[in-house]
């Protein structure tokens, strides 16, 4: 399946903004939520609505819901947590998972060190977050771990993504489906995203 790429003017402003070196801690958390949010309307265009009978101050009327348990998101710890704001802006009621990784610098390899998702997590649509697409060990680590836990439908958002690690996700997992803002040109010798906006954990909580 080939990645969605959101290609829209709002996108490519918020974008630019997000990039610069000079753009601070807080704006940085706030674009980042902001994109997510645009991610979500997108990512969820295919959701099952339900037909339902509500009431407006005027009259009984037919229309259509969607069941908000029915979704599951899994931010990758500790960058993807500054998605889950403006997600849950759309999916108030969604249940939150989370699984925690980190690179092995020297090998690049994803580490597992936590692990917690809902309850009946293999009866829920899961779209996994993670502000940056880089050598993409850490998606298929954290899909990986969701398949085996009986997960059928997964969905991956992320900000901007690599050409190379859109392709290691498609290739170890083709029903997956890929949102993201933006591609970006390659990685460097430190599997780095290039132009990128440098380590979006760092630039989220303001530790570098």
């Amino acid at each position: 399946m080939k990645e969605i790429v959101l290609n829209h003017p709002l996108i490519t402003h918020k974008l630019s903004i997000l990039r610069d070196k000079n753009t601070g801690t807080k704006k940085f958390r706030e674009l980042v939520g902001e994109i997510a949010i645009l991610l979500c309307y997108e990512a969820l265009k295919d959701a099952k609505l339900h037909n339902t009978v509500i009431e407006t101050p005027l009259e009984k009327y037919k229309t259509q819901s969607m069941n908000e348990d029915d979704y599951a998101f899994v931010p990758i710890l500790r960058a993807g947590m500054s998605m889950v704001d403006g997600i849950i802006k759309v999916i108030p009621n969604a249940k939150i998972g989370h699984i925690g990784l980190y690179r092995n610098e020297e090998t690049l390899n994803p580490v597992e060190y936590y692990y917690k998702m809902p309850e009946n997590i293999k009866k829920r649509e899961v779209l996994v977050l993670d502000p940056m697409l880089a050598t993409g060990g850490s998606a298929i680590a954290t899909i990986d771990r969701l398949k085996k836990d009986g997960v059928k439908k997964i969905k991956f958002l992320c900000v901007i993504a690599s050409p190379v690690g859109i392709k290691k996700i498609q290739k170890a997992h083709p029903d997956v489906q890929i949102y993201t803002a933006h591609v970006d040109r390659c990685l460097n010798e430190h599997g780095y995203i290039l132009p990128g906006l440098g380590d979006a954990g760092d630039r989220v909580y303001g530790t570098k």
